[in-house]
């Protein structure tokens, strides 16, 4: 019987005219081999997805297509976001495909362990995560703050792969569950492992970016950590209850300690004691209800069942899925 998978690599774009070439050049040889070993056949695919770049991304794919008959392309309507693209790509070629790998454009992820996530496959496993050895090549300010958001999810009860960011093989049976979540606000790191089935993951040493800047800047990050927590924990909102308990029990301890000292005749001015707890209630009311608004704004988003991508054209057979999700 033929082993061989039918393996589509979904890399999702967003201005990265400065590495495709040196990309698809390591995949295409990285493809070669594993044909020649059996490992995958000739139907399998990379597919660039292009996230509405401004830059010339998506005439590159164009011409890469051209030129080799394993890459394809999808082309977004407008720049959704990379959790968006990433879903969009998979979602595009679930139907085609054994088994689909998830990795990014900038070569930091090492494309030498995909070999072994497919004889992971084909062992059995619906979902190869690539997990990091070492973080060497982020700075320190990266490094301590991505393993205090690790530790932060798991704090609450998240269940997500520590040093795993979005290097992913998931089986063609994994991606059909992956579809049956419909939620706007996409944190795929915390959402595959609730897909559930048979997991296993590799480790690799993590390269330097090949070219380009980092499409993850200081605030895009934060924006995305506290996407994470809010899209998968309550623990916020109820960390604010507690907290409120406590306030109100040391406020009650306040009262009777103010009326003591009134009664026996020491109650003073006051006056700094006052704004201080003014300003201090003030401020944690304000943080409260701006907690309680960014879930009140998720819940907003999602009724609204707005697409999460649009596609306006493929290039190379992909799949005959929808062109919105």
């Amino acid at each position: 019987m033929d082993k061989s998978v039918n393996l589509y690599v979904v890399v999702p774009c967003y201005n990265e005219e400065a590495v495709l070439h040196e990309t698809s050049k390591r995949m295409l040889e990285l493809f070669g081999n594993m044909k020649s070993e059996g490992l995958i056949n000739d139907k399998s695919r990379i597919v660039f997805v292009d996230d509405g770049s401004r830059d010339k991304t998506w005439s590159i794919i164009n011409d890469l297509t051209k030129e080799h008959t394993e890459i394809a392309g999808v082309k977004l309507a407008k720049n959704a976001g990379h959790q968006n693209a990433l879903f969009g790509g998979l979602m595009t070629v679930k139907d085609s495909c054994d088994c689909a790998i998830s990795i990014d454009a900038d070569l930091q992820d090492d494309i030498n362990v995909i070999p072994e996530m497919v004889k992971n496959y084909l062992d059995g496993y619906d979902v190869v995560y690539g997990v990091r050895n070492k973080r060497d090549t982020d700075t320190f300010f990266k490094r301590t703050t991505a393993v205090g958001f690790y530790k932060l999810m798991h704090l609450m009860g998240v269940n997500i792969v520590f040093n795993h960011a979005d290097y992913r093989l998931m089986s063609k049976r994994a991606l059909d569950g992956l579809a049956q979540f419909h939620e706007r606000n996409l944190f795929l790191r915390g959402m595959v492992p609730l897909v559930g089935y048979r997991s296993t993951s590799v480790y690799y040493d993590r390269n330097e970016r090949f070219a380009g800047e980092s499409k993850y800047p200081l605030k895009k990050m934060l924006s995305f950590a506290f996407d994470g927590i809010t899209s998968f924990s309550i623990s916020p909102i109820r960390m604010i209850s507690a907290f409120g308990a406590v306030v109100c029990v040391i406020a009650v301890a306040m009262a009777v300690y103010a009326l003591v000292q009134k009664i026996i005749g020491h109650a003073g001015a006051g006056w700094a004691s006052l704004m201080m707890s003014i300003w201090f209630i003030g401020g944690v009311q304000l943080l409260s209800v701006g907690l309680i608004g960014e879930y009140i704004g998720k819940l907003y988003k999602e009724v609204k069942r707005r697409p999460r991508y649009i596609i306006e054209a493929y290039v190379n057979e992909t799949s005959e899925a929808e062109k919105s999700e």
